[in-house]
């Protein structure tokens, strides 16, 4: 295989497709050279080749290419959850930036689907000390002015924003604050979701992904520069 990343090979993502039809372990195993060799492979690659992209707007990023580093694991955590199927039909990336453990720090994420991909940036869930950080930037009229700055400049460049949230404003703050809506966050992120494009079976889709890892960095320096991650 090429030390460089060429682009992930359509069978591949033959593979995800078929996975989902044939969510089991016995099929896992008896295909496993075809994940091993069609996704996780390339992905490795991709996690180098990405990483150097992003470093040139995004500064300490961490791209690990492995397993449980930038590449989650195939396997799905059923501990919790009704679903049983064992195995995800997707294959996700994660980039992050700061010092703290690799999933608890900001950062951006990749969703490589058959047919789809998603990219996205920011956090999924603040913990406690981030989440009071979080409202208080939000409340402050500079950094909250800021947030919605960025917001704007995402949206404008076909990103979408969500993330989950309370029903209600927390205490300590007024309902009728004119950021109540930002005030009712636990985690805050953005996307742009669409069909898989032909570049994710060629080196151009290191570029193309980070294009729009850009488009969606205001989000993402302003929860960086939010907390000591």
């Amino acid at each position: 295989m090429s030390d460089s990343f060429a682009g992930f090979p359509p069978e591949g993502l033959d593979f995800l497709r078929d996975l989902a039809d044939n969510n089991n372990k016995p099929w896992f195993e008896a295909n496993r050279r075809g994940f091993d060799e069609r996704l996780l492979g390339p992905g490795r690659l991709f996690v180098v080749a990405m990483g150097m992209a992003l470093s040139e707007f995004a500064p300490g990023i961490h791209a690990e290419p492995r397993v449980s580093g930038s590449i989650f694991r195939i396997h799905r955590d059923t501990r919790f959850s009704r679903d049983k199927r064992p195995y995800k039909s997707h294959f996700d990336m994660w980039f992050w930036q700061g010092n703290r453990h690799s999933r608890d720090c900001p950062g951006y994420f990749l969703r490589l689907e058959p047919d789809r991909l998603k990219v996205g940036a920011g956090r999924y869930r603040f913990d406690k000390e981030p989440l009071q950080a979080f409202r208080a930037a939000v409340a402050d009229d500079r950094r909250g002015a800021a947030l919605e700055g960025a917001l704007a400049q995402v949206r404008a460049a076909g990103g979408e924003v969500g993330g989950e949230h309370y029903k209600r404003v927390p205490r300590g703050f007024a309902p009728d604050h004119p950021r109540a809506d930002l005030l009712r966050y636990r985690a805050l992120h953005a996307w742009i979701d669409g069909p898989l494009p032909p570049e994710a079976h060629s080196a151009d889709f290191v570029e193309y992904c980070a294009e729009r890892c850009r488009k969606l960095s205001p989000l993402q320096r302003w929860i960086l520069d939010l907390y000591d991650w």
